[in-house]
């Protein structure tokens, strides 16, 4: 492999790391070598064999439990993050939330929520962790092909996650002096926790939609994620890395 893909000593914090994309991306991030710090919003069962799967590899890392739309308990994530690892060289901002919802059934409460999770804790995180960041860090923000289309019944997600390519965008402005590199990866529909509740014959239409012909997998975005957050993609930056599929 060339030494430009090797993120073996690379320090790298994931958020929503437990589940779907973000656990996927952890087990990559543990396979290539790099040291990680996940976070989890509660103990459950995924945690448990998350953890048990990474000790039994071998891998160097700790799991945290923060809610990560909350300033007291990113900074403590943060904290933590850098006092057993060290300086960050990697952040991915994935975590996130969905609900489905009408404009007219979308409560004030349930908008916030959507938002603070899936685009105000990017920039809580990336904010608090400034001063810890190595100076080629990457950040990579996971986004959605749904902020680029829309979708009915997800106008307070698809608003977060179209939020998200702007914050992008406009961090790596900021950043990019310091050397920080800032990008984003859109997942079309992905065979998480998210769609099991989606009935088949939704699911069957979803993927007459899709080039490829089927629902993506989670480990299928940790390919670009990893990419990203290499030397191989050191002058990429601004960029939103469309991961659908063709849809």
């Amino acid at each position: 492999m060339s030494t430009e893909f090797d993120l073996t000593g690379r320090h790298v914090l994931v958020t929503g790391g437990s589940r779907g994309i973000g656990r996927a991306v952890v087990l990559a991030l543990a396979h290539a070598g790099a040291k990680v710090t996940a976070c989890y919003t509660s103990r459950s069962e995924a945690v448990a064999t998350l953890d048990k799967t990474l000790a039994d590899l071998g891998a160097d890392y700790q799991l945290v439990r923060a809610d990560v739309s909350k300033p007291g308990e990113v900074g403590v994530l943060v904290d933590r993050a850098y006092e057993r690892f060290g300086v960050i060289d990697g952040i991915v901002n994935n975590a996130g939330v969905v609900s489905h919802r009408t404009i007219e059934t979308l409560e004030l409460d349930e908008w916030r929520r959507i938002l603070d999770v899936n685009l105000t804790a990017m920039y809580l995180v990336v904010q608090a962790a400034l001063t810890r960041l190595g100076p080629d860090a990457s950040i990579v923000n996971v986004t959605s092909a749904v902020a680029f289309r829309g979708m009915a019944a997800r106008i307070h997600y698809t608003a977060a996650k179209a939020g998200v390519a702007g914050l992008t965008r406009s961090m790596c402005k900021e950043l990019g002096q310091r050397g920080i590199r800032v990008n984003a990866v859109a997942p079309g529909l992905v065979d998480t926790d998210q769609m099991a509740g989606v009935p088949q014959a939704a699911k069957d239409r979803y993927t007459a939609m899709i080039a490829l012909g089927r629902i993506g997998e989670p480990a299928e975005q940790s390919g670009p994620v990893l990419f990203l957050l290499s030397r191989a993609a050191r002058y990429v930056t601004g960029a939103t890395l469309h991961v659908d599929g063709g849809i």
